[in-house]
């Protein structure tokens, strides 16, 4: 049970109806690092590792944009096996690859940045990564930890609880790797539901915050597609043009939405931005920030 006196960011946004389309940040290739001790607040940076390896990784990660995340498997069950890593990458539609390996000495983190070098594995199952990191955000551990739980009991072999995704407001988060598909204000059923019709490669508007390959504004017109032709593949769509105009206090765009199978249509979305006052939207941050939606004003087949 929550406190009813203490400020909780994931609660403030469902108050105000943040709108999820469009947040997920941008990425496609990711770095996870088994850690089975307490995670700092700062994740990867806060690890007491030999000074020049995590250097060594942490540019060899920076040159490719690539998001390091600490990961456990949820409860932190003990395990007589090495902790391991992983580099997950997307490369172009649905060319997904994954390199798994183990470490024991921090040197042994120095595979990470050989792998981010080679291909990978293609035809391995996704990573299903739900942020459960409460030193970093309140409500990514309260809200996080039952959708690890509920997520594990059905697919024990695919989740782990993750280090922080961004978007703390929208907790509980779940992150689909390399598919690069962000989900938020999930509970348990939801995110079971969510993440059965993505394994089946059926992704619904509901719960979706974006694909991390395409920019917030595309991310929103993806998701008002799917809202309004119902559920679709990760790659059963793709974005064919997008057109930016300012207007007045508001940026608006024109985006081109293309079924790629047949019988899926192409669509053609509007949309605007709005920026919302400065508002609180961390647990863990005292000061006010501001966020942008996407309100879509026209959505036509075409």
């Amino acid at each position: 049970m929550t406190d009813p006196s203490r400020f909780f960011c994931a609660e403030a946004a469902r108050s105000r109806g943040d709108a999820l389309a469009g947040t997920a940040p941008y990425g496609s290739v990711w770095i996870l690092i088994e850690h089975r001790g307490g995670w700092p607040a700062n994740g990867f940076d806060g690890l007491d590792l030999e000074p020049g390896v995590k250097a060594r990784v942490y540019a060899a990660a920076a040159a490719l944009r690539a998001r390091m995340l600490l990961i456990r498997r949820h409860g932190r069950r003990t395990s007589t096996s090495p902790p391991r890593w992983a580099v997950l990458r997307q490369d172009g539609a649905g060319d997904h690859r994954q390199r798994w390996g183990t470490w024991q000495r921090d040197e042994d983190l120095e595979g990470i940045i050989d792998a981010l070098d080679a291909p990978g594995e293609a035809g391995r199952p996704p990573v299903v990564l739900v942020c459960a990191h409460g030193m970093h955000d309140v409500c990514c551990a309260v809200r996080g930890r039952p959708v690890g739980r509920a997520l594990s009991e059905r697919w024990p072999e695919l989740v782990w609880e993750c280090s922080h995704v961004g978007g703390d407001r929208f907790a509980a988060n779940v992150v689909v790797a390399p598919d690069g598909v962000y989900y938020g204000n999930l509970d348990g059923p939801a995110a079971v539901t969510a993440v059965g019709e993505h394994l089946a490669d059926r992704i619904h508007a509901d719960h979706l915050r974006g694909y991390t390959d395409l920019g917030p504004p595309q991310q929103a017109a993806l998701a008002a597609v799917l809202r309004h032709a119902g559920p679709a593949g990760r790659y059963d769509y793709a974005i064919e043009e997008t057109v930016r105009e300012h207007d007045h206090d508001h940026d608006r765009w024109r985006i081109r939405v293309t079924g790629r199978l047949t019988g899926l249509s192409t669509f053609e979305v509007e949309l605007r931005s709005r920026r919302a006052p400065p508002r609180r939207l961390t647990c863990s941050g005292p000061h006010a920030a501001t966020s942008v939606s996407y309100e879509v004003t026209a959505l036509r087949v075409g």
